[in-house]
């Protein structure tokens, strides 16, 4: 019965950091959304990240007491990690050149499929069991993915394609998160996230910075190769919002998968589907179609049902205790 316990703990915590991180990233998207007129994608980024790692190291020394807090970002999985890093820079850009081009909610529900892709890559490559009641849920939230994005209908983007590559890096993602929960912590992982996004932005500011490959016909090409402009003192609150909203979205889910299995936590990301249709209406204007509101109900459904059944009803656990940092 305590061992029961234990791995209902477990589950329940990483559902709740799942739900935490899509708030926080829901922020992020948002505000990244409204700056992409005025700057480059890289240039957000760079500094968003700059921000985060700065933020991240603050965090680990002032929970260490300031007593060797650095040695807690060292690893002997380094080359996990920038590979992990690699994954979250292709499903980010992906999904920020997405965003550019579509509607805000538009654009979360179709990278929703990734619940579906992690769910598969967890039966594949971690071996995990997916029971019929897991498939109901994820199948039941794909089905209102659909309906927001209604495929071959005449308002289908070529943009669309961006979060569907995205959907596929950001589940590789939490692939290596679940491989890596027993030696490294969630900290360490967000930490070498934020470098990896400083060291390829950085990277992209010598190489594109100068807006030389600029394509102004494309909104996602003119986003990611348009020149540096100057900071507008005004915004910089906006930046600092996305390094605190990035650095705890990506500390809250790299927690989730380390303390849920994958295709448990994967459903409970979709919070961040509402919250898009909400700032879409606030910031942007844009009101959600009748098929959008039928979607994300069932999206909805999906999640609270797996959650139902996992941690009230939950009988046979497949979980490993995760253990504790």
């Amino acid at each position: 019965m305590q061992l029961k316990a234990k791995f209902l703990e477990g589950n329940l915590l990483g559902i709740l950091c799942a739900m935490g991180a899509g708030f926080f990233f829901s922020l992020n998207d948002v505000t990244i959304k409204f700056l992409s007129g005025d700057y480059a994608l890289h240039q957000i980024i760079l500094l968003r990240s700059a921000i985060g790692l700065a933020l991240i190291m603050a965090m680990v020394q002032v929970g260490k007491g300031g007593q060797g807090g650095w040695r807690h970002f060292k690893t002997q999985r380094l080359g996990t990690h920038l590979l992990r890093g690699a994954c979250v820079v292709f499903a980010n850009m992906l999904f920020f050149l997405g965003l550019a081009a579509m509607p805000l909610a538009d654009a979360v529900a179709i990278f929703f499929i990734s619940p579906v892709v992690i769910t598969l890559f967890s039966m594949v490559f971690l071996k995990e069991k997916v029971n019929k009641h897991r498939w109901v849920a994820i199948v039941l939230g794909f089905v209102g993915v659909l309906i927001i994005v209604q495929p071959g209908s005449s308002s289908f983007q070529m943009a669309s394609l961006l979060p569907i590559g995205s959907a596929f890096g950001y589940a590789l993602l939490h692939i290596l998160t679940r491989t890596m929960r027993m030696t490294e912590s969630a900290s360490t992982m967000t930490f070498y996230i934020q470098l990896t996004f400083v060291i390829v932005c950085s990277i992209m500011w010598l190489v594109v910075g100068d807006g030389r490959f600029d394509d102004p016909s494309s909104p996602s090409l003119n986003f990611l190769l348009r020149a540096w402009t100057e900071f507008d003192i005004d915004d910089l609150k906006l930046f600092i919002l996305l390094g605190v909203a990035s650095t705890f979205g990506g500390y809250l889910i790299s927690q989730a998968y380390r303390q849920a299995e994958a295709a448990l936590a994967a459903p409970f990301e979709y919070i961040a589907l509402p919250l898009a249709i909400f700032w879409g209406i606030m910031v942007f204007d844009e009101w959600p179609s009748q098929a959008s509101l039928y979607g994300g109900a069932l999206i909805l459904t999906s999640g609270l049902y797996t959650m139902y059944r996992e941690t009230i009803h939950g009988k046979k656990l497949s979980l490993a205790i995760p253990r504790r940092r």
